[in-house]
């Protein structure tokens, strides 16, 4: 059933709060886990529904996987080469990470497996993994000429490969550096950006050795997993929707703890700080090769700015939100170089046009971006998140500088990466 939310103006934001595990990490953990040799214990895990997709699909190749708790998995690895044939379709919902991470993995399989998800993901680009992955000797069919899941993976011996993607993309380089871990030789993968790192430094936390350099990274093959516990950090795309809240709404004061500072996804911080917004890294430390900290959010004059270039694949998951800043924002903010946006859970440049157009502000967009007129009032009106859970949430923000009352359709999508979304705003909304 399609659900629909209403959000208010907001008189401020207050308190303290932790937002959920990150969504990168938790999958990585119940991937990586399942590789290794013994038990692997996680605390942390985001249990949203693309999470939970990655657990089901391990678990039909055979891996004991237990929730003694709630954000707790136990692991208990088969090794590399341990996983069985899945007796059914492997359905991984709504979750590009699962998808296309899992085309590596089972690329170098010695069995059969076929991997589908929603009608979303079924509609998103594979072409970007399964070129790299048949060049080293994967079979892998899908349609549109490998375009598109469903995608029928017949695990094959691979061979290693040097790799240039054409895009900054963890999912990308994840996918060529698992099938890399089957590949006889030193696989390498370049990149012209750098992407998130959260593969490179888990796999290492596993034992694996991984080479990074300016460019890229590379990896040998026949490599094992050696299990270890892990403590998955707050998500910085989720506690993203609060920064921005705590930053566009009048008195208020925020401190979002244990979030994950990783210097390959923090690239929203940079840009809000570069807009003027009052966010201060307080408590700095590491937990499992991955930066954590605080983050002290305040009430901020934001000013219209242009991002691009690099700053971009830092931060690529959140522009969504970080246009709602650029609406609450005095002056033009230009958004280039994100074309990525156009291949996300949906047409997420189009998407935000639509929801900030609605709500009176004045938006132009070109392929690869946008640009927002900052606006000094938002007025209600009624929007949809075309099933993409970061739609939703950043129209929630927005709404907390309206006018008038949003109401948001197709809400239930933000169960994939944050569960408890909605009451945890309303605990800081005063």
């Amino acid at each position: 059933m399609v659900q629909s939310q209403t959000v208010s103006a907001s008189r401020g934001l207050r308190g303290e709060i932790t937002v959920p595990g990150d969504k990168s990490i938790s999958h990585r953990s119940v991937m990586f886990g399942s590789l290794a040799k013994g038990v692997t214990r996680v605390r942390g895990f985001l249990q949203g529904e693309d999470n939970l997709s990655t657990v089901k699909a391990f678990r039909a190749m055979g891996v004991t996987i237990d929730q003694p708790g709630d954000g707790e998995l136990v692991i208990h690895g088969l090794g590399v080469h341990g996983l069985q044939e899945p007796e059914d379709v492997l359905d991984c919902g709504n979750s590009g990470t699962t998808i296309r991470l899992m085309s590596g993995l089972l690329a170098g399989q010695s069995f059969f497996s076929i991997l589908t998800g929603d009608q979303y993901l079924r509609k998103r680009p594979m072409g970007r993994i399964v070129t790299p992955l048949a060049g080293m000797g994967a079979s892998i069919r899908g349609r549109q000429q490998g375009q598109y899941a469903p995608l029928a993976i017949d695990g094959q011996q691979l061979k290693a490969t040097s790799y240039q993607s054409p895009v900054a993309s963890a999912q990308v380089k994840s996918a060529v550096l698992l099938a890399g871990l089957y590949a006889d030789g030193v696989t390498t993968v370049y990149e012209p950006h750098l992407s998130r790192d959260h593969s490179e430094r888990m796999l290492r936390h596993f034992g694996v050795e991984v080479t990074s350099f300016d460019g890229g990274v590379s990896l040998a093959g026949g490599q094992e997993l050696t299990a270890r516990d892990l403590l998955v950090p707050g998500d910085i795309s989720s506690a993203a929707f609060f920064m921005v809240a705590g930053l566009i709404v009048p008195d208020s004061e925020l401190l979002i703890k244990n979030v994950g500072i990783n210097p390959t996804r923090c690239g929203v911080i940079d840009i809000l700080k570069k807009m003027n917004g009052s966010i201060e890294l307080v408590n700095e430390r590491e937990m499992a090769g991955e930066p954590v900290a605080d983050l002290l959010v305040k009430s901020s004059d934001l000013k219209g700015i242009e991002i691009g270039g690099e700053d971009v694949p830092r931060a690529i998951d959140e522009f969504p939100v970080i246009s709602v800043a650029a609406a609450c924002a005095e002056g033009i903010t230009v958004i280039r170089d994100a074309k990525e946006l156009r291949v996300k859970e949906t047409d997420r440049i189009a998407a935000m046009a639509d929801v900030l157009s609605t709500l009176g502000v004045t938006v132009t967009t070109a392929e690869d971006g946008m640009t927002v007129h900052g606006a000094e009032h938002l007025q209600g009106g009624r929007v949809n998140s075309c099933g993409d859970h970061r739609i939703a949430m950043s129209s929630a923000v927005a709404a907390l500088r309206s006018g008038g009352d949003v109401v948001i359709d197709d809400t239930q999508c933000t169960a994939t990466s944050f569960p408890n979304f909605w009451q945890l705003l309303r605990s800081v909304t005063v």
